[in-house]
């Protein structure tokens, strides 16, 4: 079976989360994205723990490959 690509994606509305996310940041989406709902994302925060969130809230961006290496080490 081939590895899930890591997928990175820009929060657009932290209305009701605030605290908890930051506009116009990137964040990466668990690879264990196996939600039930299509609407539905696991974002993986600074922590390294995953929350779900409304999919409508981010929007996916393609990046570097110089800079998801670097995004995913802050992760590990």
């Amino acid at each position: 079976m081939k590895a899930k690509k890591d997928v990175f994606v820009v929060c657009v509305n932290n209305s009701v989360y605030p605290a908890s996310l930051e506009i116009y940041k990137i964040y990466l989406v668990s690879a264990e994205n196996n939600n039930k709902l299509e609407n539905e994302l696991h974002i993986i925060d600074e922590s390294g723990e995953s929350y779900i969130y409304p999919s409508q809230w981010f929007i996916p961006i393609k990046l570097p490959l110089q800079l998801e290496k670097k995004i995913i080490a802050v992760y590990q």
